[in-house]
């Protein structure tokens, strides 16, 4: 899937994004994946401060992180 397609899904329904799909999407965008810790995937892009925290909830991804 590419990114546009990736993006509107996250918007239009974050409560059904797989953490598949966040990943994906946090992947095309840049950011790589730094650690992880748990649960807890940070990942980190190299021209942006701010760090990407994504969960996997049972193959879904937290919808509050997924608007973030």
């Amino acid at each position: 899937m590419n990114k546009r397609k990736l993006l509107l899904k996250a918007l239009n329904n974050p409560k059904g994004f797989k953490f598949s799909e966040a990943v994906a999407s946090a992947e095309a965008f840049g950011f790589l994946l730094a650690r992880t810790n748990g649960s807890h995937h940070i990942f980190r892009h190299n021209k942006q401060p701010v760090m990407l925290n994504l969960q996997n909830a049972f193959g879904e991804a937290k919808p509050y992180q997924v608007r973030q």
